[in-house]
């Protein structure tokens, strides 16, 4: 069941709390289930409830797991609030978990405090409507019904579960007699008449209510104090499918989903390594996001590895409705750089290639994008293309690809800067430089020029697929032969125009091609302002900004500045598999040789 841990190497049915429930990760091999069953709920006769759990541990193995001498098991992450979270219990102190007028509260807060289940099927019933709107929304569905003389309630959300699990479920308990349900219904129910394969227990409303919203189905069994957590989902999801920006001649047709077991599951069928880890996390007070942490754990660096733990944990957001993007945003904070600290990828075949090497992949649930950290600006100028083709081909593609990438940032300023003084042009470059300027400025040709490539690429992505080739016919024919006959634009702008976007549209990396195209523009601008100057200064500034800056605190520039000799000549050519077998250093793997030891 995705986001829980549901056994442990015996084979038994354990509970793990989610990660963001707890201070920070939980410790491999941790088991609550133990703790849960031993603690107790007493009641100070003020209207709340004091845990106490079983403090067995020792002080040096509480000090393993964070904890402080004699502080006993903390059961989530917010059992000691600070002031601001104690002045907000105190605010709300008259109000009662059932209220309506508390469920807006009690909702914010829900996360900081454990609420009991009701042993009463009529007090279940009554918290389902304050918390979830049972009765309101038409989606939340509790089946009511009696087996061996025990009321049960079935809560799941309709459209987030199988309805033939459910009903196996729901058949297999109506064969049940009084006499065959023991004193203790939780342990008969869990162990002997529930067909289904993934079932845990839970005690706090709060986290029923949490896996029945991310898909699961909770069954109610009146007078115990846990309920049975089914895993039952059958979320809305579509086919994988090959990626649209991340397509090859040769290879894979698959690509990531909108769905987070799915796009997990393709990854694992390419890297059947016992060490691959995936470490599951929520995000968001409300949305509750899915965020898997996917790495090797003998070859990714430990170190790295905490740091994006310590900042996915730092995120403190209401919800993640964009998924990817605004965690990026929350993680890596790079203000108003125009240039991606993060890596996309929608092919399962190149995050395996990336976790083989090191790299720590963050998968977000609802989207089909997975981040690769850290990167580099040349991690983001390959393709899987290349390693497709054989070395030689593949070098081949590599190099026209960069001289693509050269000229959508540095070929329309120097042709400007050429025709602004043509003392500058060697002899052999005489022919460059338009016979007539045109009616306009050439800045403002330019400026108005890469407005109007913008808005075709804007264009295309909202027009509808047939008629897709009828705005390239006009945008061709009608916009750049017209606006040249009319005078208003010169030959030879929309040429390199046209060259510059074409090396911008053959740039891997979505988010790059973007960010160059705004360089692009500076350098234009410097141009048309100091000259020579101009794009010396701001060709200078940017370098700079770019060799400063540093992705989960990993130089960007790599290898070029730290200059490595092995990673950059891997950079400049595809070389081929048996000879690539040393990892990046950048990424300090704990295992830098990939070719297996003979034993």
């Amino acid at each position: 069941m995705r986001g829980w841990n549901t056994e442990n190497s015996d084979g038994q049915q354990k509970f793990k709390r989610p990660a963001i429930l707890q201070r920070g990760f939980p410790d491999k091999g941790e088991d609550l289930t133990s703790h849960e069953q031993e603690s107790t709920w007493t009641d100070d006769g003020k209207g709340t409830h004091e845990l106490h759990t079983d403090t067995h541990r020792t002080d040096a193995e509480q000090e393993d797991r964070g904890a402080l001498p004699g502080e006993g098991v903390r059961h989530h992450a917010f059992d000691s609030y600070d002031h601001e979270d104690q002045a907000a219990e105190e605010h709300s102190g008259d109000m009662k978990p059932g209220d309506k007028g508390a469920a807006d509260q009690d909702h914010v807060l829900a996360d900081e405090k454990k609420t009991p289940i009701p042993k009463q099927l009529e007090q279940f019933r009554e918290m389902l409507e304050n918390e979830v709107g049972l009765g309101e929304s038409f989606d939340v569905v509790a089946r009511e019904m009696t087996f061996g003389n025990r009321r049960t309630s079935l809560f799941f959300i309709n459209g987030f579960v199988k309805d033939t699990v459910l009903t196996e479920v729901l058949k297999r308990l109506t064969f049940l007699h009084p006499d065959q349900i023991s004193p203790d219904a939780l342990h008969s129910f869990f162990d002997l008449y529930v067909p289904a394969v993934q079932v845990v227990r839970e005690s706090d409303f709060n986290l029923v209510v949490d896996a029945v919203l991310a898909g699961s189905s909770a069954l109610y069994i009146e007078h115990e104090e846990s309920a049975l957590l089914i895993d039952a989902k059958a979320f809305p999801a579509r086919n994988p499918e090959e990626p649209t920006l991340e397509r090859v001649v040769r290879g894979s047709r698959d690509g990531f989903v909108e769905t987070l077991l799915v796009n997990v599951t393709l990854v694992r069928r390419r890297l059947r390594d016992p060490g691959l880890r995936y470490e599951m996390m929520k995000i968001g007070r409300r949305t509750k996001t899915d965020v898997c942490i996917a790495y090797i754990n003998d070859i990714a660096d430990p170190e790295l590895l905490d740091s994006i733990k310590a900042k996915l944990e730092e995120v403190e957001i209401d919800g993640l409705p964009m998924a990817d993007k605004q965690l990026e945003e929350a993680t890596v904070k790079r203000g108003w750089n125009p240039y991606p600290l993060v890596r996309y990828s929608e092919r399962p075949d190149v995050v395996a290639a990336q976790l083989l090497e090191g790299n720590i992949a963050v998968f977000v649930d609802t989207t089909p994008s997975v981040m690769l950290l850290p990167t580099t600006f040349f991690d983001l100028i390959q393709h899987a293309e290349e390693n497709r083709q054989t070395p030689f081909i593949g070098t081949f593609l590599r190099w026209v690809r960069f001289f693509g990438i050269l000229a959508s940032l540095f070929l329309l300023p120097l042709w400007f800067l050429y025709v602004l003084q043509p003392g500058l042009k060697p002899p052999a470059l005489d022919f460059i430089g338009p016979s007539e300027i045109g009616k306009l400025p050439l800045v403002l040709q330019f400026l108005l020029a890469e407005i109007g490539v913008d808005l075709m690429r804007l264009a295309s992505v909202h027009t509808p697929t047939p008629l897709a080739t009828a705005m390239s016919l006009i945008a061709a024919i009608l916009i750049g032969d017209i606006a040249v006959k009319t005078g208003l634009f010169i030959n030879e702008v929309i040429l390199y125009m046209a060259v510059a976007a074409i090396g911008m549209f053959a740039t891997p990396s979505y988010e790059l091609g973007l960010a160059n195209r705004i360089v692009r523009l500076l350098l234009i601008i410097s141009v048309a302002v100091l000259h020579v100057p101009g794009f010396v200064l701001m060709s200078t500034f940017v370098f700079i900004v770019l060799v400063m800056e540093r992705s989960f605190n990993r130089p960007y520039m790599w290898p070029l500045i730290p200059f490595d000799a092995r990673g950059m000549w891997n950079i400049i050519l595809r070389t081929p598999v048996l000879y690539s077998h040393i990892r990046p250093n950048l990424l300090r793997p704990q295992q830098m040789d990939k070719v297996p030891t003979k034993k």
